[in-house]
C-alpha cells in the first residue's frame, strides 16, 4: 500500500501534520500505537508559558523570539502565522477555544492553582495572565465518590487566591451504580453515563438544590465526552452559571480534542491505523517503506515520513543503562553519554533528560549515524531541545513544528 505521507504517531502532532496535509490533498496514514497523551491533556494549549527565568510569559511570542538555536521552535518559521494556522486548523475540527493572539492567560489545574496557556477550550475555568480569578465566590461541586478532582487541595488554593469557596457533592441513581466499581468513578467512564441526556437532568435537578449566592459553580470536567453539548445543556437546565474544570487523568477535554481531530483527519479521507506499533522500516539516504506488528509482511510505503512518537511517557524515547535511544529505526538522539548526567539531584531543578530528542537539522530531517534522511521528518515532542514541563509549551511545539513538518513536504 502506498502513500504520499505516513505519520508515525497518532498524538496532537500527528493529527496536526495528517489534516494539514490531507486538507492539501495528500493521500495520508496515521500509524498509532495506542492512545496518545492527549488522554492527559489539559483542555488548553501552551505556546511558551514561561520564559527563560521560570517568570509567567505575558506575550509568548516574545519569548519564543529569544530562544536558544538549539529549541524546535528555532526551526519554525513565522510563529505568529503557524499559531494562527494551528488555531484555524483547531476550529475546522470543531473545536472552539478561548484565548489567541499576542497574550496568554492562566487555565485552572485540578489543584486550584494557575498556569499559563494561550487557548484553552470553551467551558473551562479560566483567570486572567496574572492568576487572577473573574468572581469572588465558589461553590465547588464534586460528583460523590469521584476521588479524580481533589477538592480539598483546589479549596485550599483557590481561597490563597482570594476567593471565597463552599464544597458540594451530588449524586444520581445511575452515578451510584458506576460507584460500586472503584474503576468506574474515572472521569471517562463517569461521561458515558452523562452523555445521556435524561441521565444529565437528574444531575441538573441536584445542582439546582446547592444553595445559590456564588458567582459560579465549578465542577470537574466529567462530561462531553460524545455529546459535547452536554455543559451547555446542563448550564440550560439549571439556570446557574457553570465553568468547568480539568481532572486528574484521564482527561475527558483531551479525549474529546483526540476524538474530534480523527474524525476530521478521516473525514478528509486520511487513513487511521490504530493500536498497530510501527516496527521498522528500510533506511538508507531516504526511508523506503515501514513495517508494522500486525503488518510484517505487507510493508507501508510512501514519498514521505514523519516521526510524531513523542517522547519517554509515549514511547517514542527509550532508555536502558548506558543510552537514550530512539526505538523505532535507531536514530541519532541528542543526549548526554555519561547515565549520571541525565538528570539533576533537586526535584525542582531543570532535569536534563526533558530536553532530550531526536537530531534534525534545519528543515526537521533526522539524522542516523550522522547521515540526513531526506524523506522522514520528526515533529513534536520527540524533537530535542525543548523542557515541556518548566516552559509550558508541549502543545504549541506539536502543532507548530508539525505545521512546519507539513509546510516543508508540500514544498519539496
Amino acid at each position: 500500500m502506498r502513500y504520499d505521507t505516513i505519520i508515525i504517531g497518532g498524538g496532537l502532532a500527528g493529527f496536526t501534520c495528517g489534516i494539514r496535509l490531507a486538507e492539501a490533498g495528500q493521500r495520508v496514514l496515521i500509524a498509532a500505537a495506542g492512545q496518545s497523551s492527549l488522554h492527559y491533556a489539559s483542555g488548553s494549549i501552551g505556546l511558551m508559558g514561561y520564559n527563560e527565568g521560570g517568570e509567567v510569559a505575558l506575550n509568548p511570542f516574545e519569548v519564543m523570539a529569544q530562544l536558544p538555536a538549539s529549541h524546535p521552535y528555532a526551526k519554525v518559521t513565522g510563529h505568529r502565522q503557524k499559531a494562527a494556522e494551528a488555531q484555524e486548523l483547531l476550529s475546522r475540527a470543531d473545536l472552539s477555544f478561548a484565548g489567541g493572539g499576542e497574550g496568554n492567560h492562566c487555565r485552572l489545574t485540578p489543584i486550584g492553582t494557575t498556569m499559563p496557556a494561550w487557548l484553552t477550550l470553551q467551558g473551562l475555568a479560566t483567570a486572567n495572565a496574572a492568576g487572577e480569578m473573574a468572581w469572588k465566590r465558589a461553590a465547588i461541586v464534586n460528583i460523590e465518590g469521584f476521588l479524580d478532582f481533589p477538592v480539598d487541595f483546589f479549596r485550599h488554593h483557590l481561597e490563597q487566591a482570594g476567593v471565597a469557596t463552599t464544597s458540594h457533592t451530588v449524586t444520581t441513581p445511575e452515578l451510584e451504580y458506576a460507584r460500586r466499581s472503584p474503576s468506574e468513578m474515572r472521569a471517562t467512564n463517569i461521561a458515558k453515563v452523562l452523555d445521556d441526556e435524561e441521565k444529565l437532568r437528574k444531575v441538573a435537578a441536584e445542582l439546582r438544590k446547592i444553595p445559590t449566592g456564588a458567582d459560579v459553580m465549578l465542577l470537574p470536567a466529567v462530561m462531553g465526552f460524545a455529546n459535547s453539548g452536554c455543559a451547555d445543556t446542563l448550564r440550560e437546565l439549571t439556570g446557574r452559571k457553570l465553568e468547568f474544570v480539568v481532572s486528574m487523568p484521564p482527561s475527558v477535554p483531551g479525549v474529546m480534542m483526540q476524538q474530534k481531530l480523527r474524525r476530521r483527519f478521516c473525514a478528509l479521507g486520511g487513513t487511521y491505523l490504530n493500536n498497530d506499533a510501527v516496527t521498522g522500516g528500510e533506511l538508507g539516504p531516504r526511508l523506503e517503506n515501514i513495517t508494522t506488528e500486525h503488518l510484517q509482511d505487507t510493508p507501508l510505503k510512501a514519498d514521505n515520513y514523519v516521526l510524531a512518537t513523542g517522547s519517554f511517557m509515549s514511547g517514542g524515547l527509550t532508555s536502558n543503562y548506558r543510552q537514550i535511544l530512539e526505538p523505532v529505526f535507531g536514530l541519532d538522539v541528542d543526549a548526554h553519554q555519561a547515565r549520571n548526567d541525565w538528570q539533576a539531584a533537586g526535584v525542582f531543578d531543570a532535569q536534563p533528560y526533558m530536553t532530550y530528542g531526536v537530531r534534525t537539522d534545519e528543515n526537521l530531517h533526522v539524522q542516523k549515524a550522522g547521515q540526513t534522511i531526506g524523506n522522514l521528518y520528526a515533529a513534536g515532542d520527540v524533537l530535542s531541545g525543548n523542557a515541556p514541563t518548566r516552559q509550558a509549551d508541549k502543545e504549541g511545539v506539536d502543532m507548530l513544528t508539525a505545521l512546519q513538518a507539513a509546510h516543508n513536504i508540500l514544498s519539496e
